[in-house]
């Protein structure tokens, strides 16, 4: 097997990493509203259970379940806090609440080994969880998303953040490794679950505003409170910027409801409504080496006098066959036009004093207009989905236990016209190059146990079982002078897919807990993956196959002191068929294709301490070594082919580490009481591009600080004023904030690999992230 380049340097990265941070925590006092917590939480039913979170202690609040403020019922959902998972909550102090949050990456860095990337949009952003779908640069997948319990990932296995502004939320939770016991399809990664502020948080309005460096304007309100069974949130917010780049100027407008009504202790319902739209004008993605030379593609308004290093794109003079001419992004008009609808609704009942049905239905509609590269797509994604789970608490053998059952069913239709973009008068349809319609369903069934085993032993076992239909054709066209071709792919696949969960959890005391669990994951391929080539055009990709993994984490938590909190989690994953997305040039379209085998491993800590009275210093670090174990690449040009074995190669889009450290200081008593600041850095290492790891994206460490003030209005119609500015980037770095994964290549002439420096010229990969900004807010709560 060749050698993993790099491969002398992981044994000793994580031999330090194991030696040099502490054994970890497990907070649970549940946290304050106003609390971050970078330890894992837990279900609790009545009574703790080993392994769960303690009771609130004085002066805190318990956590009521995902979107309903009013008391919880007998059962808490399932996802509230599971026991033996390795989930991250992330609360509003120094992440949300008195700072300008603009997208979810300033949020969710602070949960050990998540790494964000910058997608197509303000908050276009690419999550991902240990490493999965650190490939893409736009469409999320291989995690679940949900928001106040609702699933806001589509079945075809699509999120996007577009959505998301992070200042709705109070709080967000970051499970990670597979997770298809408990969220089933596409969770190969882990999941992440949205909490909005209810109305009781919020009780009265706030109005707020920030401004700052490139035109960056956000105007936002929330308003919410309780009365009765009554209890409603809204949240409101408008943002634009004129982007850092030449041609990223944008326009988004979020709406977001959440409402319950309880006529009775044992009944609640729930109204979930998003609505968002965005218009965003889109820079070209460049080369590695167009990138050295002019990283913001600035200068670049047309191709005839545009600046060294600008991308240009070669766009059909008449929109089908024939000669291509060379624009700009500003000539080619490349940009998004968006909309995104989601209505839900809940209802929950307690059967009795221990068992609680809930049952929940949910419409998401994802309309695009999408003229960037060589072509403009233009399609309606509307989906549905059904879920119904039953939770009830009792006694298996005499042993405490909190079982869940849920079935689910999911169904999208994709309609998608893809159309050759033609040159110049803004973003100007040519010729219709294929359409798409398909239509996916998901039918499963889950169940968990949890079993209190002893005063210090727990344990969990679940399963998932689903079933995925896949129906669908796309009919390609090419042009000539001779005329019109037209050429047909059909689909009609289905998925049978079962994944088990073990895990057990022994805490010897309140402040220390071992954990440890083996479980398995799965994700279909989506219609949108079927239709492209590796070529990057549509066609027939129909062969693709479900992505499954088996993981096993090991970890503690450990509180050797009341105001220090500690985590670490080793894990080991093994992945067979392995979804993985590249780009095969400039201006087409990437393609997926399966993997055989590859493995993913690394660790996880996290750390929160307040050493002194109003200090505050928090970590969160990932490492990720992940590299093919069996996969052979085929590559073809003019009458050559070639086949080259990837095995113990690294897996391209990965960074091998990611570190977020912050401390900061808030006055807590006298006249500056609420004035504070943090400094934090961000650190992420580079990754390769390609599978043959020749080329390499570097790696990059921004600083950041903020200054913020917070005080109650005394004798004011205002009930409270916040105040902050922060600078990014504060030594104005030059960094890769995105990266697409580039195909390798062979010479037409030879047969033999082309090396790195054709790879460096290739463009369509690389969005420079922000230079040095700065933006000041304030906000009045009534």
């Amino acid at each position: 097997m060749p050698s993993r380049p790099g491969a002398g340097l992981r044994p000793r990265a994580l031999a330090f990493l194991l030696a040099a941070v502490p054994t970890t925590a497990h907070s649970h006092a549940a946290a304050a509203q106003e609390t971050i917590a970078l330890d894992e939480i837990s279900v609790a039913g009545a009574a703790p259970m080993p392994g769960s979170s303690p009771s609130p202690g004085p002066g805190q609040v318990a956590r009521p379940a995902f979107g309903v403020a009013a008391p919880p019922g007998s059962a808490p959902s399932v996802i509230e806090r599971p026991v033996g998972e390795v989930v991250t909550a992330i609360g509003r102090q120094d992440v949300i609440a008195n700072r300008p949050a603009t997208s979810v990456a300033q949020v969710l860095v602070n949960s050990p080994g998540v790494t964000v990337r910058q997608g197509n949009g303000p908050r276009d952003v690419v999550v991902s969880i240990r490493g999965n779908n650190a490939r893409s640069t736009g469409v999320i997948k291989n995690m679940v998303v949900l928001e106040d319990g609702f699933v806001v990932t589509q079945p075809d296995g699509a999120s996007r953040f577009d959505i998301t502004d992070p200042r709705a939320y109070s709080r967000i939770d970051v499970f990670r490794g597979p997770q298809s016991p408990l969220f089933g399809n596409y969770a190969t990664g882990g999941a992440i679950a949205f909490r909005t502020r209810t109305g009781r948080e919020i009780e009265g309005y706030e109005v707020g505003i920030d401004a700052g460096s490139f035109g960056t304007l956000g105007r936002y309100f929330t308003v919410g409170g309780a009365s009765g069974p009554y209890e409603v949130s809204l949240f409101a917010s408008d943002f634009r910027s004129n982007g850092y780049q030449d041609h990223s100027s944008a326009d988004t407008q979020t709406v977001n409801l959440l409402a319950s009504y309880t006529p009775s202790p044992d009944n609640r319902f729930t109204l979930k409504v998003i609505n968002n739209t965005l218009e965003a004008d889109l820079p070209a993605r460049s080369s590695l080496a167009q990138y050295r030379i002019n990283p913001y593609q600035r200068g670049c308004a047309s191709a005839a006098t545009a600046a060294p290093g600008c991308t240009t794109v070669n766009l059909l003079q008449n929109g089908a066959f024939g000669t291509t001419v060379p624009v700009t992004a500003s000539e080619g008009a490349f940009g998004r036009n968006d909309r995104r609808t989601i209505i839900a609704a809940r209802w929950e009942h307690d059967i009795d004093a221990n068992t609680t049905w809930r049952t929940q239905v949910g419409f998401d509609e994802r309309n695009f207009n999408q003229p960037f590269y060589t072509t403009s797509s233009r399609g309606s994604y509307p989906s549905y989905n059904v879920l119904s789970d039953i939770t009830h608490r009792g006694e298996v053998f005499g042993l405490p236990t909190v079982g869940y059952a849920a079935l689910s069913y999911s169904a999208i239709d994709n309609h998608i016209s893809l159309f050759n973009r033609a040159p110049y008068l803004g973003p100007r349809l040519g010729a219709l190059a294929s359409n798409q319609e398909a239509a996916q369903s998901n039918l499963g069934g889950r169940a968990r146990a949890e079993v209190a085993l002893s005063d210090r032993w727990a344990g969990v076992l679940g399963v998932s079982a689903e079933n995925t239909w896949l129906t669908g054709r796309t009919l390609t066209y090419a042009y000539s002078a001779a005329g019109t071709t037209r050429m047909a792919a059909d689909i009609d696949r289905s998925f049978l897919n079962v994944a088990p969960e073990l895990a057990l959890v022994y805490r010897p005391d309140d402040t220390l807990a071992f954990r440890g669990r083996v479980a398995t994951g799965y994700a279909t391929p989506a219609a949108s993956q079927l239709f492209v080539t590796p070529a990057g055009v549509p066609g027939n990709n129909t062969d693709l196959r479900t992505q499954t993994n088996l993981g096993v984490d090991l970890g503690v938590d450990w509180s050797p002191l009341p105001e220090l909190r500690l985590s670490l989690t080793g894990f080991y994953e093994f992945f067979r068929n392995e979804l993985v997305t590249q780009s095969p040039g400039a201006g087409l379209l990437s393609y997926t294709f399966n993997a055989p085998a590859s493995e993913h491993r690394g660790i996880e800590a996290g750390a929160e301490w307040a050493f002194s009275p109003g200090w505050r210093a928090n970590a969160a670090y990932g490492l990720n070594d992940q590299f093919y174990t069996r996969y052979v690449e085929q590559l073809s040009a003019g009458s050559l082919t070639a086949r080259f074995d990837r095995a113990g190669r690294l897996i391209p889009g990965v960074p091998a580490h990611q570190l977020l450290a912050r401390i900061g200081y808030d006055q807590p008593t006298g006249p500056l009481k609420g004035l504070g600041a943090f400094v934090e850095a961000v650190y992420q290492d580079g990754f390769f591009l390609d599978n043959a790891n020749q080329l390499k994206a570097p790696g990059y460490a921004l600083l950041n600080a903020n200054v913020h003030y917070d005080t109650d209005l005394v004798g004011s119609y205002a009930k409270r004023l916040s105040l902050y500015v922060e600078v990014r980037n504060i030594l104005d770095t030059t960094y890769i904030a995105s990266a697409q994964p580039l195909a390798n290549s062979i010479s037409a002439a030879t047969g033999l690999q082309n090396g790195a420096g054709v790879l460096a010229t290739t463009t369509g990969s690389i969005f420079a992230g922000a230079p040095r900004s700065v933006v000041g807010g304030m906000k009045l709560a009534f």
